[in-house]
Order: C-alpha cells, then structure tokens, then sequence
C-alpha cells in the first residue's frame, strides 16, 4: 500500500480521536506525538496505539478533558496526579511545569502518577534539548502488565520500564538523545508483529515455560510468556536498571510498582529530571564538549563496509528526513485495523 503523507495522518488520527469525543486541542496534541513517533521510525509507539488508546476513553479508562493536578510543589519539584487523562497531554503539562523550574534554579524534577501511556520519551527529552537543557526521564506501567522475568524467573515481574536522556549540542536540532527500554525489545516491537501475524526475531520472548520462542502472542494470550531483560535472559544488569526505575516512576510519583493482583492499567507513572547548563560550567562547556566529543566518535576509523557511524539519535534523524519527504509506510495489516476502527467510529479513512 502506498505511503502517508505525516499531515495526512495527523488529521486522520486527530478524527478518530475527535469522535470519542476528545476535546480538537488535545486530540492534536496526541495525533502529533503519534505521527512524530512514525516519523522517526518508532512504528511501535505511532498511531497503531489508537486501537489502544480508543478502547481505553471508550472503557472509560482514559479520562478527557481533565486537568494535571498539581499536589506538591517547591521550587525545584512538582508532584502531579494525572488523574487518568491523555498521557501525551498530561506529560507535556508536567514538561511545562519543570522546565522553568530547571532553568531558574539549576535542576528541577517533576512526577506525575496515573496518566494514559505518555507515548515515546524521547519527544520530552527533544523538547528539553531545544530549549538547552539536558534531560533524563523514565516512566512505568503503574504496576500493571509486568513483561520481564527476572533471571532465572518464569513469570513477570516489571514492565519494560524505559530510560531515556538528552544531551543538547551546539546545534540545538542534533541532540544525543537515548531512549531504549530496560527489556531485549520495547513491547511495542512485539505488539506489532503480533497485530501484523508475524514472528519475532529470536532472541526477544520466552514462552510460560521459559523456553525460547518467536511467537508474540505469549505476551497476550494466556498461558503468558516474557520478554528477556536487555542484555538477556540472565543479564542482572538489565533487569536491575529497570528495577531501580520501576522504583523512580512508582515511588517518587506516590503511584504504584509492580505488584500482585495490580489493577488493570493502559498508563504510566512519570518522572522527568531536566538540568539547565547554564547554571553548572555554562552552555558552552556543555554544547562544546558535547560537540567535540560527537566530532572525534565520528572520526573513529571504520571496519570494512561501514560507511559511517551513528550516534544517539541519528536513526531518528535521518527516517524523518526521508519519511517526511517520502510518506509513512504501513503493513497492510496494521492499516486494515486502523481502517476497520475508522469505518467503526464513521471517520472517512485517507486516500
């Protein structure tokens, strides 16, 4: 099927989210970090999350319309309820709250529990680093969908609980930003090879036995397997980075970890810390190093065949030039379903 252009998109998405009644603002605001998340090349975290995210606001899972409440604050920190809204209205909410704390004070943290899936990380820390800032960020399921065992485990115990970072350049558009999750493959990645019918690489699930497998439905249809933690299946190192930040996320925002018999839960909890280095040795220290440091990586010399090395950030980069200019590509099967969800809530499909 032939390729989407983004503001095409955009619109379509915005549509369908406009009749479940989202309010036009936030429905952009969400359609936007969809498609820029496709743009990207992050297909795990674009629109394919609207049959997701529609059956959460039609279960009343995903509350519109309501407010970042504010419950703590001081100079230097906020704490947020989310109150179950959007997760990419809410965390920008919480973004905008932070950020000028960081920059009159040096360094600011915020925390928001209980929002609707807040999407791809990597959007804030971007955000963060066109302003000058550097960033660090990590969310985690609420306590909800655990999908890695620990080593050794035949059951889950955490989600896939990201950690994400940004450091600004001098060249405020080329950022280093890492965003990868604490397990071998982000659940989204799974997901779509499920919806699409295809296998996983090896090397991604264990099915409830603790057997290798590359069938994606052990993540959701019983009896339920696990992804392996980054670094594999007996990789403590993984599995402790995403414990520490299920802690972060659940802790620090007074939500939930990771628990028995935890509530169903389409969401996140959410912590950003952002730094202002303006306030440390000076921007120029900051962008210059990072600068340099980009320079001499890259002037590495190359093994055989490789034709140039890429950073943090770089993949990105260059999907969005080329998906910006060439369309957004969908697996038929992914589009049938966004298809069939539109032809349900009355919204004319693109094309």
């Amino acid at each position: 099927m032939p390729a989407i252009a983004a503001p095409v998109l955009t619109e379509f998405a915005t549509r369908l989210l406009e009749a479940v009644d989202v309010p036009h603002n936030d429905a952009a605001v969400v359609a936007s970090s969809l498609v820029g998340a496709n743009l990207r090349g992050h297909d795990s975290h674009g629109v394919m999350r609207l049959l997701q995210y529609v059956g959460f606001v039609e279960r009343g899972e995903v509350r519109i319309g309501v407010p970042l409440q504010l419950e703590n604050e001081t100079p230097a920190l906020v704490v947020c309820d989310g109150q179950w809204g959007l997760g990419q209205v809410q965390a920008h909410r919480l973004l905008s709250l932070v950020m000028p704390k960081a920059q009159a004070l040096g360094v600011a943290v915020g925390a928001a529990r209980n929002c609707g899936h807040v999407g791809r990380l990597g959007e804030y820390a971007e955000r963060a680093a066109a302003h000058g800032l550097m960033m660090m960020a990590t969310v985690n399921n609420c306590g909800a969908w655990p999908r890695v065992a620990p080593p050794g485990g035949l059951e889950p115990r955490l989600a896939t609980n990201p950690f994400c970072a940004a450091v600004p350049t001098a060249s405020l558009d080329a950022p280093i930003v890492v965003d990868f999750a604490t397990s071998v493959v982000a659940e989204g990645k799974v997901r779509g090879h499920y919806i699409s019918g295809r296998p996983v690489p090896e090397g991604w699930l264990l099915d409830h036995q603790g057997q290798p497998t590359t069938d994606p439905a052990v993540l959701y249809e019983p009896p339920f397997g696990t992804i392996l933690p980054l670094g594999g299946a007996q990789s403590y190192k993984g599995f402790g980075l995403g414990l520490i930040l299920e802690l972060w996320a659940g802790g620090l925002s007074g939500g939930r970890c990771s628990q028995a018999d935890a509530l169903p839960s389409g969401g996140n909890n959410v912590v950003f810390l952002v730094l202002d280095p303006a306030r440390f040795a000076g921007c120029e220290s900051v962008f210059g190093q990072a600068t340099q440091l980009v320079e001499y990586i890259r002037a590495t010399p190359r093994a055989p065949g490789v034709d140039a090395l890429m950073l943090p950030g770089d993949p990105e980069r260059n999907i969005f030039q080329h998906r910006s200019t060439h369309g957004i590509p969908f697996d038929q099967n992914h589009w049938a379903k966004l298809a069939e969800l539109a032809g349900r809530l009355n919204v004319l499909p693109p094309g």
